[in-house]
């Protein structure tokens, strides 16, 4: 149960991080509201997770799914540059959680 958690706090990281920049500044009232929420039960869901997933193993994987979210969610719909280089980089990010899960 903790790593089902652990993962959808992951991708609630992608979306405070996405909501964050929606907001502009905090300017946004809707996105403003949907970054709290969602920082908020990521932050929950990670503590929660990290009961019985160690520290090291759980931040990071928290964190590297937030970063691959939050970098595709960029390159797919915000039009940032989909290059090999950063495509070769979020794999690498993809092997390291892959990695962190096997030898947890």
């Amino acid at each position: 149960m903790a790593w089902l958690v652990l993962v959808v706090s992951g991708v609630l990281e992608t979306v405070w991080a996405t909501a964050l920049n929606a907001s502009k500044g905090f300017s946004k009232l809707p996105a403003t509201v949907l970054f709290l929420v969602s920082l908020t039960l990521s932050m929950g869901g990670l503590a929660y997770a990290m009961r019985s997933i160690p520290i090291g193993t759980g931040y990071a994987v928290w964190v590297g799914i937030g970063a691959i979210g939050t970098a595709a969610y960029g390159m797919f719909a915000l039009g940032d540059p989909v290059t090999v280089g950063r495509i070769t980089c979020l794999v690498l990010i993809v092997a390291g959680v892959v990695g962190l899960k096997i030898l947890h």
